[in-house]
């Protein structure tokens, strides 16, 4: 049964992928700007601009160009960026294991304060707190929801590094003055760890703390808010009054209710990555942080097509991967899904 569902939502997947690039490609080529223009400038000749369009294949019908693009996709190979020159793919390698240390921490720290936060407030829902934890929560969320991403950033390096000092300059992922460590996965805290290279770990998380702060604040409260609401709900469902009535202390019928209200909140949690990865892009242009984010902006910035189309490409194959894993998640937490 679960290789039936992973063999079905892989072939969807499959055709999602090759619909968005569709969506990419063509989106991307109706852009206002002109990559030979960007690359040459204005003060050149028109011919000069003519003969490099036409040397990198734009003066062909977007059905074409769309062809040869997905061909060379199926071989790898996600073109060269007329901005930097170098292969689509390396580069994109090189920023990744930035931008995923910084989602994967803030997706981390979202789940392990909310979701328990969430299962205590529902927890007290009888009591006197009940309005307070409310308030609390709807407050939280309605603050989250209306704070810009960047904006808070913005705010927060103001105060603790311009007026207190308590953070480091946001100049990357690590301080200028810190040798780095070797590379082995890429993601800073744990090739610090690895090589006990502490000065550099120390570096590290100091540079983490207010990104990952930023995009888990503006990004977890839904996490917040649906754990609360299913959990509680499922307290005042019949079976938990059952298992009291049985003489169940109340730890262990928090327990059965956080299972059953564990899908739901899966699946947000999987629509809470794929925000963060979109919520990435500015906040590490805020912090100087070089993954993926920072480099679709350049990209965006320069009329790079085949740097913007990486980028998204490898952006949506990672949220439908994500949803299959949230699939996959649901089956092991309820065997009675199907794999229809």
């Amino acid at each position: 049964m679960l290789r039936r569902l992973i063999v079905k939502r892989s072939l969807f997947a499959i055709v999602q992928l090759l619909g968005a690039s569709i969506i990419i490609f063509v989106i991307v080529r109706l852009l206002p700007s002109d990559p030979a223009t960007a690359i040459l400038g204005t003060s050149v000749q028109e011919e000069q601009v003519e003969a490099l369009r036409e040397r990198l294949g734009l003066n062909k019908s977007i059905p074409e160009q769309y062809w040869i693009w997905l061909q060379d996709v199926f071989h790898g190979d996600l073109g060269r960026s007329w901005f930097t020159s170098n292969n689509v793919v390396d580069d994109l390698g090189q920023r990744l294991p930035a931008t995923f240390e910084l989602i994967l921490l803030a997706l981390f720290v979202s789940i392990v304060i909310l979701i328990p936060l969430g299962v205590i407030t529902a927890r007290r829902s009888r009591s006197i707190y009940s309005k307070v934890a409310d308030k609390g929560v709807f407050s939280y969320g309605m603050l989250a929801g209306a704070t810009p991403d960047f904006w808070l950033g913005l705010v927060l390096l103001f105060l603790f590094w311009v007026q207190l000092d308590w953070v480091p300059a946001p100049l990357g992922r690590i301080s200028i003055s810190i040798t780095p460590p070797d590379t082995i996965t890429g993601f800073l805290i744990i090739d610090s760890t690895i090589q006990g290279n502490w000065a550099a770990l120390k570096s590290a998380l100091g540079h983490l703390v207010l990104p990952v702060f930023v995009l888990a604040f503006v990004y977890g409260a839904p996490l917040l808010k649906m754990t609360r609401n299913t959990v509680s709900r499922m307290l005042d469902a019949e079976f938990i009054d059952q298992g009291r009535a049985a003489g169940l202390s109340d730890r262990m019928l928090t327990r059965m209710a956080l299972k059953n209200s564990l899908p739901p909140v899966i699946t947000l949690a999987g629509v809470v990555f794929g925000f963060v990865v979109g919520g990435a892009v500015l906040v590490e242009t805020v912090f100087s942080w070089g993954g993926v984010g920072q480099y679709a902006v350049q990209s965006i910035a320069n009329a790079d097509f085949n740097a913007i189309q990486g980028f998204v490409l490898v952006a949506t194959g990672i949220s439908i991967f994500i949803y299959l894993a949230v699939d996959i998640l649901h089956y092991l937490i309820d065997p009675r899904v199907e794999a229809g």
